[in-house]
């Protein structure tokens, strides 16, 4: 079986029509996908809930672990419906937005947003159609509409979507949509929910409860794309599990200039944090219709694998386009050649002294140093709840991470994580016993070969499965 894992960076692709059948998701997988985004912003419980259990077959057939990503579509601000589907306009223009529903027209524009009146002020700029539209607050009622200029643009068209950068909105992370889908997705065997629009921490303790109520498994990515998230950037990232760059609407709503530094910062602050980071939107657009990327778009693909994040998404490169297959091979090309320039020197994280878990931690990050002085093959790590494998992928070490686990959700769910190769086990009885299990998995996957150096972590006694505890060198014999 020929299957596309021998890079660290990981692929996230969307599922859409381009992509939902049996046969072109397995391509997909033998190609280097290791994340399915599942997207509830279109389609219905019954198309999704199909495509899950394709990917679940397709997982047992091929002995995988591809995880499933399901991303809550969150609160979407558009115009309504324009008459004759389009108005011109041109700088100086006032036109007035309501959120009760009609027509639009030259003078007057339906807003889906029920609090649009009252969550903006005179001065702050509206954005619309991914910023190609600028406007500004001339004047508001505080209920139900309000009086914007035109300040650049040609023309609005219906349902074109609606940015509020400058504005504080009081609307909720889930809106009612997301809530009757998170009750769907909590009964499917998913492993990471996806939150839009989150803004505090707040947003991200509020659906981990709402998990933990139904007793799910799956973990949150907090889905970076409003100003408002930046700026608790930190606190957010140590309420979540993981992070997505949602470079889309961050784009938008933030000076584009500041988007470059942005991503850097958080995907460096991941790496202090032992959090999983996507960065996503736009990285093969051009291939959503040509065989080919354009040259900016394989320098932002590398750009991001030399950031150091844990994995790159396609969207509607995958979802919608013509060349599903096609795009992701040409991803894991782009990754494969700027892994042979990785450079994290300055960028490792430290173990935390005040940390309940600082012991463990300085085990698992030394591991990532232990095998880079000796030039190891791999780390082999036993985890229950991964937890093992965020710490020593955070250290970006020179080699595969080899992670085994009993929880077969667990290794799904670390399908996001940079440089594991996951394996189901569940013998645990002696350290050295274990130890000796894992070596010859290894051998017989041939991951690795006789004279090798591998590192192993794990804890002992070993049975007790207490916090990860012992770092041992093992040559391969």
């Amino acid at each position: 079986m020929n299957i596309a894992d021998s890079q660290k960076t990981k692929i996230v692709a969307t599922i859409g029509p381009s992509s939902s059948s049996s046969v072109i998701l397995k391509e997909l997988v033998k190609a280097g996908v290791d994340v399915f985004r599942v997207n509830f912003s279109h389609g219905t419980h019954e198309d999704h809930e199909k495509v899950i259990q394709r990917i679940g077959k397709i997982n047992k057939e091929l002995g995988t672990y591809t995880g499933i990503l399901c991303d809550l579509q969150g609160p979407k601000i558009r115009v309504g419906d324009i008459k004759e589907g389009k108005i011109n306009i041109r700088p100086g223009d006032q036109i007035t937005f309501t959120t009760k529903a009609c027509v639009g027209t030259e003078k007057k524009l339906h807003i889906t947003y029920g609090s649009f009146a009252k969550d903006i002020k005179a001065g702050e700029k509206v954005l619309m159609d991914d910023g190609k539209v600028v406007l500004k607050v001339v004047s508001t009622n505080k209920k139900n509409s309000a009086v914007l200029e035109v300040v650049s643009g040609t023309s609005i068209s219906s349902r074109k979507g609606v940015n509020l950068p400058d504005s504080k909105l009081t609307t909720p992370s889930l809106t009612k949509k997301d809530e009757i889908d998170l009750a769907f997705i909590l009964t499917q065997p998913i492993h990471w929910i996806a939150l839009s629009f989150v803004r505090y921490p707040k947003d991200i303790i509020n659906l981990k409860k709402r998990i933990a109520k139904a007793k799910h498994k799956a973990q949150v990515i907090a889905k970076i794309e409003k100003p408002e998230a930046i700026a608790r950037i930190e606190k957010i990232i140590d309420a979540t599990d993981a992070i997505m760059i949602a470079r889309g609407d961050l784009g938008v709503e933030v000076p584009m200039e500041q988007l470059p530094t942005m991503q850097k910062r958080i995907v460096k602050l991941c790496l202090e944090k032992s959090r999983p980071c996507i960065v996503a939107t736009q990285l093969m657009e051009g291939m959503i219709n040509n065989l080919f990327p354009t040259r900016a778009e394989i320098l932002d693909v590398a750009n991001a694998v030399l950031d150091g994040t844990d994995a790159v998404m396609l969207s509607a490169e995958t979802a919608v386009g013509k060349h599903p297959v096609k795009v992701v091979q040409a991803m894991n090309k782009i990754i494969a050649e700027a892994e042979k320039n990785y450079d994290f020197r300055g960028r490792r994280p430290q173990a935390v002294v005040d940390s309940p878990t600082y012991l463990s931690d300085t085990v698992c990050i030394n591991s990532g140093k232990t095998a880079n002085d000796i030039g190891a093959v791999g780390i082999a790590s036993v985890t229950i709840s991964g937890y093992t494998a965020y710490r020593v992928a955070s250290f970006r070490p020179n080699c595969h991470l080899f992670i085994f686990s009993p929880e077969v959700h667990t290794l799904h769910r670390l399908a996001l994580v940079w440089g594991t190769k996951r394996y189901y086990y569940d013998k645990f009885t002696t350290t050295d016993g274990t130890i000796e299990d894992v070596v010859k998995m290894l051998k017989t996957r041939k991951d690795v070969k006789k004279g090798d150096f591998l590192v192993n972590t794990g804890s002992m006694p070993i049975n007790k499965r207490f916090r990860t505890n012992f770092i041992k060198i093992t040559l391969v014999e």
